[in-house]
Formats: C-alpha cells, sequence, structure tokens
C-alpha cells in the first residue's frame, strides 16, 4: 500500500462455536455489509477493504464475488475504495483481529502485542477499522433512519439491537434480534 494508505476490514470468521449469524447476513444480504463497508470507507479516506472469511464457510465466496462485481458494475466500488475477499487458514485465533492483519498480510495468524493498535497501526502497519459483519450492516440502516430513531430500540446507554444463535438442544433453534436491556 501507499504512505497515506487507510484499510476497512470485515471480520467474518465468526470461530465462535455456535454462532452463525455473519454467514446469514452475508448470504441473505451481502449488499448491505459492502454499503456499510463504503460508509466507512468513505469516512475514514480508505481506498481498500478485505472481507476475511473462515476456511469452513467456502460457499460464501462466490455469492459475496458476486455482489463485489454487481457493486463494481453500479458504480460503488473499484475507483475510489474497493473490496477483496481473503479466505483464512482455519486457524481459531485468526478471529482476533491482529492476528487476521497478519493471516491478511500472508503471514502466520499470530496475535501482535497491542499497543500500537489498529487505528494507527493495523493491516500492512496502516491505520485500520475493523468491525464484524453485523455491525457493518448496521451503518446504512442507522445512516438512512438517523441515529435519533436507531437510539429508540434498546436503552439508553446502550441503543439498538443484537443478534443472537440459538442452538444445539433446543426447541426453536435459529437467529434472533433482541434490543438491548
Amino acid at each position: 500500500g501507499s504512505a497515506g494508505a487507510k484499510y476497512v476490514i470485515c471480520n467474518a470468521d465468526e470461530s465462535e462455536p455456535g454462532t452463525f449469524k455473519d454467514r446469514i447476513l452475508l448470504i441473505d444480504d451481502p449488499h448491505r455489509t459492502i454499503e456499510g463497508m463504503c460508509i466507512v470507507a468513505y469516512s475514514i479516506g480508505a481506498s481498500k477493504g478485505y472481507i476475511y472469511i473462515r476456511a469452513e464457510y467456502p460457499y460464501i465466496v462466490p455469492v459475496l464475488e458476486n455482489a463485489l462485481t454487481e457493486a463494481r458494475t453500479a458504480g460503488y466500488l473499484g475507483k475510489d475504495f474497493d473490496i477483496e475477499i481473503r479466505v483464512g487458514a482455519g486457524a481459531y485465533i485468526c478471529g482476533e483481529e491482529t492476528a487476521l492483519f497478519e493471516s491478511i498480510e500472508g503471514k502466520r495468524g499470530f496475535p501482535r502485542v497491542k499497543p500500537p493498535f489498529p487505528t494507527t497501526h493495523g493491516v500492512f502497519g496502516k491505520p485500520t477499522v475493523i468491525n464484524n459483519v453485523e455491525t457493518l450492516c448496521n451503518v446504512p440502516l442507522i445512516i438512512a433512519q438517523g441515529s435519533a430513531e436507531y437510539r429508540k430500540i434498546g436503552t439508553e446507554k446502550s441503543p439498538g439491537s443484537k443478534l443472537f444463535c440459538v442452538s444445539g438442544d433446543v426447541a426453536k433453534p435459529g437467529l434472533y434480534e433482541v434490543p438491548f436491556g
């Protein structure tokens, strides 16, 4: 990258057992994550983004590649900001953000000592914003409806909602959205 490069990373590693929310969000509406990344990129002046997917989810890659192609064709990606998909090596530790940077850089996914922090020294040693799929999906929603409307959900100190995965020996497994509080 160039001297003033900044990066936006979507951490779709989702390595905790029983979690599948990112997978559902990416398959059902990949454009929402892309839009969230574009908004973040615009706000910080980033020119490059990465969506980091765990090796166990190869079927997500063609869905995302197709969505990225659609976004490039529509003019949302390619000129000032573009996104590349990186597939992890299947190591649990790569869910940790600095280990994920190491993996994107082609090194062994091993956590870095902090400080320095990703905001100043992230991927390739450059300023980096890293968030998960759920967070990035909320960005277009908050902008579309306005922060005051978004804050009506949840509590004063924790506005919004949270996605929960329910799996195992339960009557109604699935993905549930619950307001904070």
